[in-house]
């Protein structure tokens, strides 16, 4: 009825029913069991109603559960468990793991000579095949790690028990052990233990025995960085592992246990001890009799590898991750030629060896064009302290990164002879200024690198703008972490490697950007490859002004101290306070960086700046590295006859820098004057002759004057000191 049928007025008059008369009606007319049907139809909907509004963590909602549902469900829980399962160790532990080598092999490399200047890695060789080892190499083995290998699942539980009984024993397969050296830590915790036996029952599951022990034997660890049957055999017999005699199978199966500590090369007594015990373990397996037990001696060593070699250098180091790339993965020994050059490498030695460093510590890179290195210095004793200073450590480059900014101002339409204000910076809250106080109205870019004038340098930056400056360090590789809008980028406030600013200006020497530097040599990119992804370069006007630049800095500027005979090109830098001190440049087909500080950032002593002890560094490791001689004596003057030709000019560019003595100076024509430029005790001095007479810089040699005494009192200190300590041991004595 509708809702509304109870205001419904009734039209016709209802019958009257009759009046209860006790029973019931029983004619066939009522359907009982359809009503009960419908009743339980009822019931059960109920039931599902209340139940929906149950959540699965209440009791009653698992309640009445049939038996077919439960089966159902745990039987699928357990699918998707073992699905799950199978997917986390194919990824995790991948049947393919277990037939590489644990450890890196053994990888030595070589000079661009051949000559032999590391070796690094583990020794290992192929592996082996249980099928073709004698039985008594096999038995030796299954004695003392696993007798009922070949019986057990991947974990013994009678082995477990026996350990836990006895005390002795780890109660781990040889399965276990491979799952353990092969896909896990050697961690000990129940974790590790649960996973190492899950793995185990994996491998059980994909592989035979005999693969399995020829896993573990082919990567096993023997003592003396030694890794495998076939390896060992061959380093402690010099004998394949298939023609081990019994006792050198003994004394190898015995070294399982603790492979440093019995290793017969330095522990021969504790191997034959170790070996005695296997061989008794091998006569209660069954495998020998106490006679042949009692037969056997133990064997005698024939040991002909020897290393000889630094296990790391400088380089080696450095060079390791690259060289791991080009070799294939397997057991195999692998020898590598690098682009490292013998001479300059000892060059770069004997001049950073002799340096007066003091305290400081001192970093050389030196590169092909290409970015190949031929030189690294990584710090001044390697044995005391392989951290390396010319890849590892991110000090400030100081001026040298202001290359990139004038580079940046070249590449948007700026020219070397532009002006730009060099007054004092009054306004702001960053104000540097030039380090030698020197400023003028104006001054040409030229001469504001030459000279590393800060303050023009800043507003050379502001100028061009951070992003672009950033853009031209990026291009040429560099990987500082700049801040955009900085201005103390401009002045090398941002920390980077040495390696990656001597690679930076490898780029401008070949004009082919970036220069990656490598240490192995590399294809040479075809035709197409340069067109389609070869490097970037300037254009060439733009090339031939920063050049033009850099050579004027050493030349005329800052880095006088650096002057070869022949074309040259580079740039100084300074950190705050003196704490860094670098020279950065090129000549030839090499690009060398030389970096000086201290590993705690402390200021430099004796004011090391970058045009004084790197620049002379940098100096001396190019005359040597290009062969470059003093100038011979010149025999007297004597007169000779006018040619009546003209005569051909000297070898120098356009007569106007002249090298004179050894390199270390010069003789310059311009503007009416000549200019003779030099060092004192380090510090470049220019001494001017023109129409007024001879005009010396009285700052400079005040400054040679004043580092001389520094070092005449150092050295005094030095001696009553040492004589101090000579009395105190004295003394003592």
């Amino acid at each position: 009825m509708g809702v509304f049928d109870s205001f419904r007025r009734k039209s016709e008059p209802q019958a009257d029913y009759p009046a209860h008369r006790g029973y019931y009606a029983m004619h066939e007319g009522l359907d009982y069991d359809d009503w009960d049907s419908r009743l339980d139809r009822l019931d059960s909907a109920l039931a599902a109603e209340e139940k929906k509004r149950l959540r699965f963590w209440q009791r009653d909602y698992w309640r009445g559960r049939r038996k077919r549902w439960w089966v159902g469900r745990i039987l699928a829980g357990i699918i998707a468990l073992f699905i799950v399962l199978v997917a986390w160790l194919a990824i995790t532990a991948p049947l393919s793991k277990s037939l590489e080598p644990i450890a890196a092999p053994q990888i030595t490399l070589l000079a661009a000579d051949g000559t032999p200047i590391a070796r690094n890695g583990a020794i290992t060789d192929e592996p082996v095949v249980v099928s073709d080892l004698p039985p008594h190499v096999i038995e030796a083995f299954l004695a003392t790690e696993d007798r009922r290998f070949y019986s057990h699942w991947g974990v013994d539980p009678r082995g477990i028990a026996r350990a836990a009984w006895t005390g002795t024993g780890g109660g781990s397969t040889i399965t276990q052990q491979l799952a353990k050296f092969t896909f896990l830590t050697p961690e000990r915790t129940l974790t590790r233990k649960a996973r190492e036996a899950l793995i185990a029952f994996w491998l059980e599951s994909w592989l035979t025995k005999d693969e399995i022990l020829s896993r573990y034997l082919s990567n096993a660890y023997f003592g003396d960085n030694v890794y495998g049957l076939r390896a060992a055999s061959l380093h402690y017999f010099y004998r394949k592992p298939e023609n081990l005699k019994p006792n050198q199978a003994a004394m190898l199966a015995g070294l399982l246990q603790a492979p440093s500590a019995y290793a017969p090369t330095k522990h021969y007594d504790r191997a034959e001890r170790r070996m005695r015990i296997v061989v008794q373990s091998m006569v209660a397996a069954g495998y020998i009799t106490e006679a042949e037990a009692r037969a056997m001696r133990p064997p005698a060593l024939d040991v002909r590898t020897r290393n000889d070699l630094p296990t790391g250098t400088y380089f080696a180091d450095w060079a390791l991750p690259e060289a791991r790339e080009l070799t294939e993965q397997g057991y195999a020994r692998q020898t590598l030629t690098t682009t490292l050059d013998s001479r300059l490498q000892n060059i770069a030695r004997q001049v950073t060896q002799r340096a007066p460093l003091g305290d400081a510590q001192v970093a050389l890179v030196a590169m092909r064009r290409n970015g190949e290195v031929v030189a690294m210095i990584g710090g001044k004793d390697y044995a005391k302290s392989p951290f390396n200073r010319a890849t590892q450590a991110k000090r400030q480059p100081g001026s040298t990164i202001k290359t990139f900014v004038y580079l940046a101002a070249l590449r948007n339409g700026w020219s070397p002879t532009d002006t730009i204000a060099n007054t004092e910076i009054t306004e702001g809250s960053y104000r540097p200024r030039n380090s030698d106080g020197r400023y003028s109205e104006t001054i040409t870019l030229r001469d504001a690198l030459a000279r590393s004038s800060n303050v023009a340098t800043l507003r050379l930056f502001n100028e061009v703008g951070s992003e672009k400056v950033i853009e031209t360090a990026r291009d040429f590789g560099i990987r500082a972490s700049f801040v955009a809008g900085d201005p103390s980028i401009a002045l090398g406030s941002t920390s980077m490697s040495l390696i990656d600013l001597t690679a930076a200006y490898a780029g401008i020497a070949a004009n082919a950007f970036p220069a990656e530097p490598h240490a192995f040599v590399r294809e040479e990119l075809g035709w197409w490859n340069r067109l389609w992804d070869g490097p970037d370069s300037l254009s060439g006007q733009t090339h031939n002004e920063i050049e033009s630049m850099l050579r004027a800095a050493i030349n005329e500027g800052t880095g006088r101290a650096a002057m070869l005979r022949g074309p040259n090109y580079g740039k100084t830098g300074t950190s705050q306070d003196n704490r860094d001190a670098l020279f950065v440049g090129y000549a030839g087909d090499l690009v060398v960086g030389v970096w000086i500080g201290n590993d705690d950032n402390s200021p430099l002593q004796g004011g090391i700046s970058g045009g004084g002890l790197p620049a002379r560094i940098w100096r001396d490791f190019m005359n040597q590295a290009m062969n470059v001689r003093a100038a011979p004596v010149q025999p007297a003057p004597r007169e000779q006859e006018d040619p009546g030709t003209p005569i051909e000019p000297q070898d120098v560019p356009d007569l106007e820098d002249i090298p004179l003595g050894d390199g270390n100076s010069r003789l310059r024509i311009r503007e009416g004057e000549a200019v003779f430029s030099t060092e004192i005790d380090g510090i470049p001095v220019d001494i001017t002759f023109g129409e007024e007479g001879v005009a010396i810089d009285e700052a400079a040699i005040e400054e040679a004057r004043r580092r001389a005494d520094e070092r005449r009192f150092e050295a005094i200190r030095n001696r009553r000191d040492e004589r101090l300590r000579e009395l105190e041991r004295d003394a003592e004595n």
